[in-house]
């Protein structure tokens, strides 16, 4: 039987306000643990929350750029479970009246797009960081003890629950890395993966190919990376036709994703909405934004990677364009107006020939090599492209090796090279033009590579004719 994976996502970004969800608290990551904390962060009796603004706004321009409906009416909810992260013993959520509704995303493939729907995109406050201390390197498993930093909890959070529309662990991270780029774009997030302001869940199930049923699905918790969540992907997949194809039964659960022993045990059994016990959060009343409100942040959206990723295409090919999109630096295809070819060249030959990844090139810095390429020497440049990947890598040390073009400089070099080779220039004069390359060579090595070999072309041409 050839089988179908079915794909679903959770997407938690944090917003990048100046204060947490529902008090005043300073959003901070590095700083010392607990110290960013009030009575109503910590859940003190009495206190009583006070919804961000700015964060409905975010998730209101958020839901624009997912393709969702925006809810005239949203509620808080409570979300209650327990667990040492969470100091109320409930989450504040949103559950069956959210923000952001049935939207859809466009992602671009190289034989064409694909659709994957939003279910939802939801705002909520972020519990608080469980470090796990001693064991399994940090992880719940095999840790010793684990330690509560309550810095994080109420922070602002978005969840983005797709619909089970992906079919292939390469579309679940092209989607990925697109929408990290959407929210970065829109100036609403840093979606930095190491720092925790991006994180996301993966529901896996499978089917046989060509049904539409919905079988038993498990989600992998820990997913941290794009390339770990298609590698969870791919093993998830495998496991679960293996189990039905000796006619077993997948068990609805959560699963902890270990990249590092391409592993995934057993967190707990998946919850569903009933454990949870949602009802109204009592002391907020409901969302209603308004319309113009609404209708202002749909128009500060800016072009979509996706289209970006289409409209460069055709210039520079699919997967480059989406290479330099996804990764943010698709500005290199366009830093010299008119020249965009060329740099499309240098990018597609020169890098792949020296297997660069184009995400990790320094875009800025080499787009200011490339402008100039016609100015310095062949090996600076060469030397420049293969450490554009590189950590610190700048243009100035390149561009400081620029080629000689001043004709004052030049000229007394060109004459000094002619004038020791009397006979080469009398047989070039005689019709052997093949001496030029020989004149160019000369002046080059006289000036150690960094004459302008056009320059000297076209002097050496003037002064033989005489």
């Amino acid at each position: 039987m050839s089988w179908e994976p079915v794909i679903g996502l959770e997407i938690h970004v944090h917003l990048k306000t100046r204060t947490k969800m529902f008090c005043r608290c300073e959003v901070a990551y590095f700083d010392p643990p607990n110290t960013h904390t009030c009575p109503v962060c910590l859940a003190y009796p009495g206190a009583l929350p006070v919804p961000n603004r700015q964060a409905i706004e975010w998730t209101i321009l958020l839901g624009h750029a997912l393709g969702c409906s925006i809810r005239e009416r949203a509620i808080f909810h409570r979300k209650n479970y327990f667990y040492p992260d969470n100091p109320k013993g409930y989450q504040i959520s949103q559950y069956d009246e959210p923000l952001c509704v049935e939207g859809a995303v466009t992602v671009p493939r190289p034989d064409g797009d694909t659709v994957v729907g939003i279910e939802r995109a939801h705002l909520e406050e972020d519990a608080a960081k469980t470090i796990h201390v001693g064991g399994a390197e940090g992880r719940i498993h095999g840790a010793d003890r684990s330690l509560v930093d309550f810095n994080r909890a109420g922070t602002p959070l978005v969840e983005i629950v797709t619909k089970p529309d992906i079919r292939s662990p390469e579309d679940a991270k092209r989607f990925l890395q697109l929408l990290r780029q959407t929210v970065v774009e829109l100036g609403i997030s840093d979606a930095e993966m190491e720092k925790g302001s991006l994180r996301f869940d993966v529901n896996v199930s499978v089917r046989p190919a060509g049904s539409d049923e919905l079988r038993t699905r498990s989600e992998l918790k820990n997913m941290n990376s794009f390339n770990f969540a298609a590698k969870g992907i791919e093993r998830e997949v495998r496991r679960q036709v293996e189990i039905w194809e000796s006619s077993g039964e997948v068990v609805q659960e959560t699963l902890h994703f270990d990249p590092g022993n391409e592993s995934a045990p057993p967190l707990r059994t998946k919850e569903e909405a009933q454990d949870y016990r949602y009802f109204p959060e009592p002391d907020l009343v409901p969302l209603e934004p308004e319309r113009e409100v609404v209708e202002r942040l749909r128009g500060e959206l800016p072009e979509s990677p996706a289209a970006r990723i289409r409209r460069l295409e055709a210039e520079v090919g699919f997967s480059l364009a989406e290479g330099l999109v996804t990764s943010g630096r698709d500005e290199l295809s366009s830093r010299i107006p008119g020249e965009r070819a060329a740099v499309a060249n240098v990018v597609m030959n020169e890098l792949a020939a020296l297997a660069l990844d184009p995400q990790a090139v320094n875009a800025d810095e080499l787009g200011k090599v490339i402008e100039r390429r016609g100015e310095i020497p062949r090996a600076a440049f060469d030397e420049a492209l293969a450490a554009s990947a590189s950590p610190g890598f700048s243009a100035e040390r390149y561009l400081a090796e620029a080629a000689i073009a001043d004709v004052d400089e030049l000229d007394p070099v060109i004459d000094r090279i002619l004038g020791a080779n009397e006979q080469q220039v009398a047989d070039y004069r005689g019709g052997k033009e093949g001496l030029l390359g020989f004149f160019v060579g000369q002046v080059m090595k006289d000036t150690g590579g960094k004459a302008n070999p056009k320059v000297v072309n076209h002097r050496l041409r003037e002064k033989l004719r005489g």
